[in-house]
């Protein structure tokens, strides 16, 4: 400790020194330094090798220790002595003036964590109490002592993960046709961008996952609504929506869609397997729901009806199991599961091997069906205590049909209500919810606010609808 208070008196001494000395000249030796600080040899010559590091002195063996030269400060560049400006950042504006900002804002409020004291009717995840915890560490502690996880894998990823993801597309998909992504996101993301050209069209459901939204747009692409209602996505208005604009891909969530919740109704799903078809489009199906079911069983996905690769079937386990488990796939087959392989490439070569390994083992195991068991339950129950909390304390709202699965419920509000302006009186009282607008495409017909039940125990969800309705009852 005095060692170090004497370097640091010798570093000050020196550095006062050669700032008030011009270059060149000659500053004390290393004996006056000693002597006058009472410090070991060593000691100084610590102190003086950092300050030569810093610019501000050069020691000459033999001849002593000499102030450096000072360079002209280029821009953004501070002399050795001088001292610190605040950053001037303003240059950024100019240089990115003419690139639109990333539509990103509607989703970084949407991933934004709550406050502890906040009650979350929003969000995209489940509960930590819903998430299988216990088999995810397991299942990555396993893989992490396989030597084999923490080499190079295959571009599109783990072979039995890929089959597993395979026969989760149905009956068409083969291993050779998956690509495994980090997550769902990145995996629209590419797929938009695979498929589109900058400045085409894609069509979407509305309304529908703002996240789809944002990275059709940040592909420079056009997202054009196609009305859906509590059935799905009408086939009359998709067919004309393929006439009108010439797109050739439609994106679409046929199981409990995000927002709605809806799933597409059963005597609409060929229809719109034939205007895809007769467009010679493809239909990127987004399956994000698959193991969210609450009531009976799922229909299986557009893509097992599909024999011509006219799907392209994604699914994440993300939302499932834990925000960590970023582990997603599409499937796609012929020269579109080429194209796509090629763009995961360059976006980032191939997903972390342990987080494959663990994702492998995760769904191999008799927890994972314990967990989905165990799961359909809490659902349930949370769904059916948000539906009853809303209609006991905000009768005149609307739920537009009570989903059979997935996380969120979908609420029309009476027309004297702004969406916008409800969420943020929400949040001044405790009680996080989603506004309707940045799920709409284009200018919404109505306001909603999406209400998620999965991010809250059921008490904390009537208490949440609670306050949700006393910012209702406040009028700007």
């Amino acid at each position: 400790m005095v060692d170090g208070n004497t370097s640091n008196r010798v570093i000050e001494d020196v550095r006062a020194a050669a700032r008030a000395l011009p270059p060149g000249s000659r500053l004390p030796s290393v004996r006056e330094l000693m002597a006058r600080h009472r410090a070991s040899p060593v000691t100084v010559q610590r102190a003086l090798a950092q300050l030569a590091g810093e610019g501000l002195v050069v020691p000459r063996p033999g001849r002593g220790t000499f102030v450096a030269e000072r360079p002209a400060p280029r821009s953004g560049v501070i002399a050795p002595g001088e001292p610190p400006r605040a950053p001037d950042l303003g240059w950024q504006e100019v240089a990115l003036a003419d690139r639109p900002p990333l539509p990103a804002a509607s989703l970084d409020q949407l991933l934004a964590v709550p406050t502890p004291d906040a009650i979350a009717l929003s969000g995209g995840y489940l509960h930590a109490d819903l998430q299988p915890l216990a088999a995810l560490g397991s299942a990555l502690a396993r893989a992490a002592r396989r030597p084999e996880a923490w080499g190079r894998l295959p571009v599109e990823g783990l072979e039995p993960l890929r089959a597993w993801f395979a026969r989760e597309a149905g009956g068409h998909a083969r291993a050779h046709d998956v690509v495994v992504c980090p997550g769902g996101q990145p995996a629209l993301a590419t797929t938009f961008r695979a498929f589109s050209a900058p400045g085409e069209p894609v069509l979407v459901e509305s309304p529908t996952y703002l996240g789809a939204i944002a990275a059709i747009r940040a592909a420079g692409l056009r997202a054009v609504p196609v009305p859906a209602d509590e059935h799905g996505v009408r086939p009359e208005l998709l067919a004309s929506a393929f006439a009108l604009t010439g797109a050739r891909v439609f994106y679409c969530q046929p199981l409990h869609a995000n927002p709605t919740g809806a799933t597409l109704a059963v005597d609409r799903r060929a229809a719109v397997l034939e205007a895809v078809a007769a467009a010679g489009a493809f239909l990127i199906e987004d399956d994000w729901a698959r193991d969210l079911r609450i009531d009976g069983d799922a229909p299986p996905p557009l893509a097992a009806d599909d024999p011509d690769g006219h799907v392209v079937h994604l699914r994440s386990l993300t939302k499932s199991a834990a925000p960590g488990l970023r582990v997603a796939a599409v499937t796609a087959r012929g020269v579109a599961g080429a194209r796509l392989k090629a763009a995961r490439i360059i976006d980032d070569f191939f997903v972390s091997g342990p987080l494959q390994h663990a994702t492998l083992e995760l769904v191999s195991s008799p927890a994972w069906r314990r967990h989905q068991r165990t799961l359909r339950a809490a659902l349930a129950q949370r769904r059916d205590a948000l539906v009853a909390a809303v209609g006991e304390h905000l009768p005149a709202w609307r739920i537009a049909g009570v989903p059979a699965g997935g996380l969120h419920v979908w609420v029309r509000l009476p027309d004297d209500l702004d969406d916008v302006a409800l969420t943020a009186r929400a949040a001044a009282a405790g009680v996080v919810v989603s506004p309707g607008r940045p799920w709409f495409a284009s200018e919404p017909p109505a306001s909603h606010l999406r209400l998620t039940y999965a991010g809250a125990a059921p008490p904390e969800l009537a208490e949440g609808v609670r306050r949700l309705a006393a910012a209702a009852a406040v009028r700007a």
